[in-house]
């Protein structure tokens, strides 16, 4: 920008677009000047660089707001794509199973994965098939609206299964 642009000549575009073709490169700092504007390289690898005349700080100021926009653009797809949370015990009674599953239910019409996580304390460990009941019983239900995107495993003291939606 301005004095930091230290090649000899340069091809100038005007702040309207228009090209004012190769000249030396105090020449073109003095005509944006006499506009009241900066000179911006804009091309440095061309060959000579590319140079344009303009309001840096408004230059500035549209870069930002277009990363910004683009940035949450890309927010909104990851949000599309969230993972969601549910845990459940062995022992989960049947009321709270079904609390636990209409939470799914909503997570997979929004459109979210359910990552369902069944968690052992004591000796329930010693009885992985009760836990696999419970998530079956789990998939069972939200299979209308859910796709098993990974079988149950066990994890430690933890049984996981995965649910995508359809």
């Amino acid at each position: 920008m301005n004095q930091r642009i230290r090649v000899p000549e340069v091809r100038v575009i005007d702040p309207n677009g228009n090209q004012l073709g190769v000249m030396p490169t105090r020449e073109a700092f003095r005509l944006a000047q006499e506009q009241g504007f900066d000179l911006v390289e804009v091309a440095p690898n061309a060959q000579p660089p590319v140079c344009r005349i303009l309001d840096y700080g408004k230059f500035k100021y549209e870069e930002a707001k277009k990363q910004r926009e683009t940035r949450g653009k890309a927010r909104e797809v990851r949000r599309s794509q969230d993972v969601k949370g549910i845990r459940l015990r062995a022992g989960t009674d049947v009321h709270d199973f079904q609390h636990k599953l209409a939470d799914a239910l909503r997570f997979l019409q929004m459109g979210h994965k359910v990552q369902v996580t069944l968690i052992f304390r004591g000796r329930e460990a010693s009885h992985p098939e009760v836990a696999r009941k419970q998530l079956d019983r789990l998939a069972e239900s939200t299979r209308e609206l859910a796709v098993v995107e990974r079988e149950p495993f066990i994890e430690g003291r933890r049984m996981t299964m995965m649910l995508a939606p359809k």
